[in-house]
């Protein structure tokens, strides 16, 4: 009988079903439209701005509302509570994202030509590495954000972290942090490989207990005895 470990090394060499590839090829599909999709939104709200100011973070720049002025009004009153200036020069450690998602891109593309089991489980190991460090990054930069203030600034709040899922009130701003389109369809992509993934491990473990239930029924070859003459 083998060991289990040999099965499983085994099973890793296995192909990818011709199903799986398919579904792979087109996961790409919302992976690559997610470069030009908004990955995140922070939102500002108080009474004298009523309706509300706003930035997009993109994987490869920063907009804003209003034809770009709203960065520019939020980069004005975090001046008064002494809050570093908001602009991409400030997020350059994330200039590396675009990359890795155009890896994500190139990996998929050949774990479905000509990948095996264990070209997607490395694919899948690698899509929650990017995405962990890179909201690890994000959730990063925020505190430093908010705790290294300037204290020669005007107006004097308690370091804080901005929000970074929902909401959260700083003085008189209830700030909302949200993830957009470009995360959803991130998200879509990583569903789709998971879940091709799952299917091939479950299948694999139903295949090796099928084979042991056929080895276990299997009748064992004793050598035969010598017959007398």
């Amino acid at each position: 009988m083998r060991h289990p470990m040999q099965r499983f090394y085994e099973f890793l060499d296995r192909p990818l079903y011709g199903w799986g590839r398919v579904v792979l090829a087109l996961a790409v599909i919302p992976l690559v439209l997610s470069f030009g999709r908004p990955l995140w939104r922070i939102r500002l709200e108080a009474a004298q701005y009523p309706k509300g100011l706003y930035m997009d973070i993109y994987a490869h720049k920063l907009d804003g509302g209003n034809h770009g002025q709203h960065i520019k009004e939020i980069n004005t009153l975090n001046h008064y509570i002494g809050m570093h200036k908001v602009e991409r020069a400030e997020l350059a450690d994330l200039d590396w994202i675009p990359f890795a998602l155009g890896l994500l891109v190139l990996l998929t593309l050949r774990t479905a030509a000509i990948g095996n089991v264990r070209a997607l489980v490395d694919l899948g190991v690698m899509t929650l590495y990017i995405s962990g460090f890179a909201m690890a990054r994000f959730v990063y930069k925020l505190y430093v954000f908010g705790h290294n203030l300037d204290p020669t600034a005007p107006i004097k709040v308690k370091p804080f972290t901005p929000a970074i899922f929902g909401s959260k009130q700083v003085a008189n701003f209830t700030t909302y942090s949200t993830p957009q389109i470009g995360t959803f369809l991130v998200g879509l992509f990583a569903l789709a490989l998971f879940g091709v993934l799952a299917w091939h491990l479950v299948g694999g473990r139903l295949a090796a207990a099928k084979l042991e239930r056929a080895e276990s029924a299997a009748p064992s070859r004793a050598p035969s005895a010598a017959q007398p003459l």
